[in-house]
């Protein structure tokens, strides 16, 4: 029996090496020069990405467009609820001789919510908004509102 014929029926010879434990170093791992260029002879895939502000503490530093990112933000703040509504549905509540506890429990929400609405706080909500109208009987919604709610048919 040979030498070569000593490795358990595989075809590996002794010229032949097997590595059990190295692995292709990831892009993120290519640090200097030779092994980018190494890595691009092998052909392994590279990531050259640059990083902005890498290796800087630039944490507490303003941003160079904060006067842009002001405007755009000024944009894009969210509708609160009427003062005109608001007013009636405290003018409403009164007249009812409820507090905002009781209309909140009406309506099945927090008083808190009662509360914002009445603030002109909350941000429109109109299954809220429906839940006030006809818990105080009143038009909160549209053209005429502060009317009485019309509690009949619809008129076509």
């Amino acid at each position: 029996m040979s030498k070569a014929s000593a490795n358990f029926g595989g075809t590996v010879g002794w010229d032949e090496q097997t590595v059990i434990g190295k692995r292709a170093p990831r892009p993120g791992e290519l640090k200097s020069e030779s092994a980018i260029a190494a890595a691009q002879r092998a052909g392994i895939a590279i990531d050259t990405s640059k990083k902005y502000a890498a290796g800087n503490n630039k944490q507490h530093e303003a941003a160079k467009n904060t006067a842009i990112l002001d405007r755009e933000t000024e944009e894009l703040h969210h509708e609160r609820v009427d003062k005109d509504v608001a007013r009636v549905i405290q003018q409403a509540r009164i007249a009812k001789e409820w507090t905002q506890a009781d209309l909140a429990r009406h309506i099945n929400e927090k008083q808190q919510v009662v509360n914002e609405y009445e603030q002109s706080k909350a941000i429109p909500n109109q299954q809220v908004l429906s839940k006030m109208e006809r818990a105080l009987g009143v038009k909160l919604r549209g053209k005429d509102i502060g009317q009485p709610l019309s509690t009949g048919p619809k008129k076509k």
